[in-house]
């Protein structure tokens, strides 16, 4: 894919549509600029856009690698902005890079890999012309902020299954299958964390430094991303937690129900334990015993294995074994 959308912008609304190898000459005025919007570029686009608007080639190497954790870099008076862009696959997080290249009048982000197009975010900017009139520090702002927002409706999906695997531990053992879907999430997750730092620094630098083309003016709008940020940080925090609490609390109720078996089993053998002992006894042969030769020495020894063992039963019964 190349080019998506390279448009010429002046005072808040579209003048007109722009080549990338055109050189655009805006004016001092900072509410007159390019953004231009790039999805997977071939090494040929991004020549031709560091050649007209004097791109750094560090920078665009980076760009074209699409391999960069998130960060901020200055050159000169441009800024160089990474950011990563997350998708939910099953249980899988997968993972894209956008970079945005900031200058006095341009803004050119190039996407890789990230499924959410930022013609939605261009539509809504342009519908509020007071707003993209700001420049192109307001732009970055919305094209952060559009990709922060992706990763809420990921992390609540994955809370809906984790709270369902919870509700679930409570009536069943987790299978083989449950437990693996526990690591591999917690996997996911704090991997999912090493993303969420770095975006957070990007953010607060943009919120506390003093960088080139981004006025004072559009700082507390940086501090909306990075409280954005924080906020999906705490919550795969918590995530994090719960999926650790459900494997150690089934491991618990297995352990109980264990417990409550081998308890059973053992007040079981204690009650059968009575008439086999006696039966083993009389079983012997020995011509001299007890009651062997009285006419009602059967139903006695039967009525004795009946009380004792209809005690046991009790007692067991009583304090919880059976």
């Amino acid at each position: 894919m190349t080019v998506v959308a390279a448009c010429l912008y002046r005072h808040g609304k579209r003048v007109r549509e722009v080549s990338i190898d055109e050189k655009v000459d805006c004016p001092a005025d900072k509410s007159e600029f390019v953004w231009i919007g790039i999805c997977d570029p071939t090494a040929d686009e991004m020549r031709t856009l560091k050649e007209q608007y004097d791109l750094h080639p560090l920078a665009v190497e980076d760009a074209v690698k699409a391999n960069q954790l998130p960060k901020v870099d200055v050159y000169g008076e441009q800024l160089f902005v990474v950011a990563r862009t997350a998708q939910l696959e099953g249980d899988r997080l997968d993972y894209g890079e956008t970079a945005i290249f900031v200058g006095h009048s341009h803004i050119i982000s190039v996407r890789h890999g990230s499924a959410r197009s930022h013609k939605a975010l261009r539509a809504q900017l342009e519908a509020a012309p007071t707003l993209l009139i700001q420049g192109v520090d307001y732009v970055l702002h919305a094209i952060l902020d559009y990709i922060v927002d992706g990763y809420l409706p990921i992390v609540e999906q994955i809370e809906d299954t984790v709270l369902t695997m919870e509700r679930r531990i409570i009536d069943a053992f987790l299978g083989r299958d449950e437990i693996t879907r526990i690591f591999t999430l917690r996997r996911h997750l704090t991997k999912f964390q090493r993303v969420l730092g770095p975006m957070a620094e990007v953010a607060g630098k943009l919120v506390r430094l003093d960088l080139p083309c981004i006025d004072a003016n559009t700082k507390p709008y940086f501090s909306d991303v990075l409280d954005h940020v924080r906020r999906v940080q705490a919550m795969v925090d918590g995530l994090l937690q719960v999926l650790t609490s459900v494997f150690e609390f089934s491991n618990l109720l297995e352990q109980q129900r264990t417990g409550a078996i081998t308890r059973q089993l053992a007040a079981w053998a204690a009650i059968l334990a009575v008439p086999t002992a006696i039966a083993g006894i009389y079983g012997m042969n020995f011509e001299h015993m007890p009651e062997l030769k009285t006419e009602y020495g059967y139903f006695v020894v039967l009525g004795v294995i009946g009380v004792v063992c209809t005690g046991l039963y009790l007692r067991f019964k009583r304090v919880g074994w059976l």
